[in-house]
């Protein structure tokens, strides 16, 4: 290594504690995934290149078994690539350790699930401020953010008691409170209206659209609905693991 190179860690450090002022938030080079199977081996991505700018609202359609989830994963370090490489906020993060990995994941990359993958038997707020406390915030603090979130998503009367005693909107409200807590770089968001009734689904949907719109956070939305869809800033369709065509909305 030269005088003039840093280790990986440090410029990885750096990133993830301070403010990124590039443009474009999230991007894949040639990104390929092959699983094996007993029929042989599985292509679930091929060769997929996309770019992501801050503040971008981007949904991904295809057919079930198109790779639509399998590129979350990735994009999202809960898998790793046959292949290929990810950028978020311009650093290549499959050139991390497994350690840095997990706290990249806690602090860059926010999720939203279709069954909201919240601790049941816990209250809100504790599910909430759990990513916060993970990353090293003080119990004060994590609490203090947690109730502000939950105050802006209208559920803080809920702060304390069980999610599982929620309806599935309220539940998927906590998710995305609980993925707003570390100030993410980039929402994830993986059918988070698949469970909801149309007029919940739509109120989730337009929460996320607020979170593009008014406050920046760029997110990417996979998604069955082609009415959401239409109403985010772009659409990626995805067929056979190949990224088949781009609209902009």
């Amino acid at each position: 290594m030269s005088n003039n190179q840093q280790p990986s860690s440090t410029i990885y450090k750096e990133n993830v504690d301070h403010e990124y002022d590039g443009d474009i938030v999230l991007k894949t080079e040639h990104l390929t995934k092959v699983f094996d199977s007993l029929a042989g081996k599985i292509t679930a991505l091929s060769d997929i290149n996309l770019e992501i700018k801050k503040g971008e609202f981007v949904s991904i359609m295809g057919p079930s078994g198109c790779g639509k989830s399998t590129l979350l994963n990735i994009i999202g370090a809960l898998d790793k690539p046959t292949f290929g490489k990810v950028f978020i906020n311009g650093f290549d993060i499959f050139t991390l350790t497994d350690s840095e990995i997990a706290t990249m994941r806690n602090r860059l990359i926010g999720f939203v699930f279709q069954s909201y993958n919240l601790v049941n038997r816990s209250t809100v707020i504790k599910n909430v401020k759990l990513p916060a406390i993970i990353a090293g915030m003080s119990q004060s603090e994590a609490d203090f953010r947690a109730m502000k979130i939950l105050q802006a998503l209208g559920i803080a009367d809920k702060a304390k008691q069980k999610t599982i005693n929620l309806s599935g909107g309220q539940q998927q409200r906590v998710a995305i409170a609980r993925c707003l807590v570390n100030n993410p770089a980039i929402i994830l968001a993986d059918e988070p209206t698949g469970n909801l009734d149309t007029k919940t689904g739509a109120d989730i949907f337009d929460m996320l659209k607020i979170l593009s719109q008014k406050f920046g956070r760029t997110v990417l939305m996979v998604t069955h609905n082609p009415e959401l869809a239409e109403s985010t800033n772009r659409t990626i369709m995805m067929r056979d693991g190949k990224i088949e065509k781009e609209t902009v909305n």
